[in-house]
């Protein structure tokens, strides 16, 4: 009764573990962790509370044991072994699997200009803590990067009355994942709120006070943080043989090239129509593939369908993607009073919307854009511009036909 072992003891791995158990698993579910602490989610990290790094764990002690969960805290893996069926860990024990479940996550990526040792990651419950330990009004920052990440700090480090300068080599912030439109909104709330902006600018040195730029420029910097993106964590999935690509290679069903082992969160990249392989890196992503894949390995044949989605808060904005908007999408705007919404049509089918407004204002209208992409409606875009539709209505039109 070997059972199921995890890997990656962060969103994915941790709700994969409980939601085995809800589908009525009843063998040994065994999960391991890099990290010291509880499972933890990752977004509230960004959000101090009176100055700490919020730790808000995804569950506690007590609901692992209730669950029959074996929780191995600060272990890595070392090494899989895909003809045995076995995993080596980092104290030198071997776990024995049934099936195997990579959650692995995403590593930042790294910067390689002289001086680069100096730059904080931004990741981890330890990397925001070292952060924030360091923030205080009347310093300085520069962060290496803007995008999401990065624009999320900045605002947080703003609020606390820090100078915030944003490198970015793009020659705007905001490029790969946020509609023009609304990115451009954003660029000019942090203008306004003090932030400065190097565009079409690389790194050629970090020093301990300052951040050097290709063009000689010097960036006075008290804390520098590297926020150029992260990188699937593959290193274990590649060394034991399984396909790799933009991640680990999984099908529908999140079976990786063995059909014992199974990948699902942002080490993931899943099998889309049309051949193509692609990583979904959000929150709701990896708690919905990881429900999925548990389920699979549990008995079940299910393949894993859903809508991308993602969110930032930035001062008191909030902005909602659903879908993957593309430069080649036909572009709809709906003139709101307090916010912007857009549409991103392919053929004429809505496939993307995005919205930007005060906190939550628009978070009803993305989750029916959200159903109404899911239900494949090919909507006049006059209809989708025009503010007095209502997109409940539309939705349940949709559906009666």
């Amino acid at each position: 009764m070997n059972g199921i072992v995890i890997i990656g003891a962060g969103e994915a791995g941790t709700r994969a573990a409980f939601a085995l158990r809800e589908a009525g698993y009843g063998k040994s579910v065994t999960l391991v962790g890099s990290e010291p602490h509880l499972p933890y989610e990752r977004p509230p990290l960004s959000k101090p509370l009176e100055g700490a790094v919020r730790m808000k764990t995804i569950c506690s002690a007590d609901m692992l044991e209730a669950a029959g969960i074996a929780y191995l805290a600060g272990l890595s893996a070392v090494r899989i072994d895909a003809a045995s069926r076995s995993v080596l860990l980092s104290d030198g024990r071997t776990l024995a699997y049934d099936k195997l479940l990579l959650a692995t996550g995403a590593r930042p990526r790294r910067l390689s200009c002289p001086g680069a040792d100096y730059a904080l990651d931004f990741r981890s419950f330890a990397d925001a803590t070292a952060i924030f330990s360091r923030a205080a009004a009347g310093r300085s920052a520069a962060i290496i990067g803007g995008g999401l990440i990065g624009m999320e700090l900045a605002a947080v480090l703003r609020g606390k009355g820090m100078a915030v300068t944003i490198v970015e080599a793009a020659a705007k912030p905001l490029g790969r994942a946020v509609p023009p439109r609304l990115a451009a909104s954003l660029h000019a709330r942090h203008v306004e709120e003090g932030v400065r902006f190097h565009l079409g600018q690389g790194v050629a040195e970090i020093m301990p006070d300052a951040v050097v730029l290709a063009d000689g420029t010097k960036v006075p910097a008290d804390i520098v943080v590297s926020a150029i993106g992260v990188a699937p964590d593959t290193v274990l999935a590649e060394a034991a043989g399984l396909a790799i690509g933009n991640g680990i290679l999984a099908d529908a069903f999140l079976r990786t090239s063995d059909p014992h082992i199974h990948a699902a969160g942002d080490c993931a990249a899943v099998a889309q129509p049309g051949g193509r392989h692609v990583r979904f890196e959000s929150w709701r992503n990896a708690r919905h593939q990881a429900e999925t894949a548990a389920r699979n390995m549990a008995g079940a044949s299910e393949a894993f369908v859903a809508t991308p989605w993602f969110w930032s808060d930035q001062y008191d904005l909030g902005l909602q993607v659903a879908g993957l908007p593309q430069p080649e999408h036909e572009c709809v705007a709906r003139p709101l009073a307090d916010g912007a919404l857009e549409f991103n049509l392919d053929g004429g089918r809505l496939v993307a919307a995005a919205g930007l407004g005060i906190g939550t204002s628009l978070a009803r209208e993305i989750k029916l854009a959200e159903m109404l992409i899911a239900a494949g409606v090919h909507p006049e875009p006059a209809i989708l511009a025009d503010p007095a539709v209502n997109l409940k209505a539309l939705l349940k039109s949709a559906r009666a036909a």
